[in-house]
């Protein structure tokens, strides 16, 4: 093989590198939102106060976080029988979000539960499904992304 057919042989694989790196390098802003540290706290209302659901987890999204829907729904329901779509989030309310840094940021939701509240709701193992929308429209759904318990 003579020199110049071995130069330009050598060239056409450093650009075809190249352009699969650039290739990967867009397709990793392309990746869905990811969901990390989900926690869901309940504490029960007691005679003299209310009490609370809190959850947060935190984003990461390339392009930027849009918005994180929660929804809570009991063990012994039909949401955990089919596990939630995105469809079912679509009623589903929204956390506050604080950006963490370029592209996380720490996502929060807060609702007090009143006596009554807990009256009306079944006891035992609940979850949290969790719908994380980026910027660039990607989403991510984890239909168990925490658990507590109501007692």
């Amino acid at each position: 093989m003579s020199p110049r057919v071995t130069l330009s042989v050598f060239a056409g694989a450093v650009v075809l590198a190249a352009g699969a790196g650039a290739f990967a390098l867009a397709h990793a802003d392309e990746q869905p939102p990811a969901l990390d540290d989900s926690v869901a706290r309940y504490t029960a209302p007691r005679a003299d106060r209310d009490g609370s659901l809190t959850f947060t987890t935190h984003v990461t999204a390339s392009s930027g976080v849009e918005s994180v829907t929660i929804l809570a729904y009991p063990e012994n329901s039909s949401l955990a029988r089919q596990k939630p779509t995105a469809k079912d989030m679509a009623a589903a309310e929204s956390a506050t979000c604080e950006p963490t840094g370029h592209d996380t940021a720490r996502c929060t939701y807060t609702v007090p539960v009143t006596a009554t509240d807990a009256d009306a709701s079944p006891s035992g193992l609940w979850h949290v499904a969790v719908l994380a929308t980026a910027d660039d429209g990607s989403s991510t759904l984890d239909p168990e992304a925490a658990d507590f318990t109501v007692q």
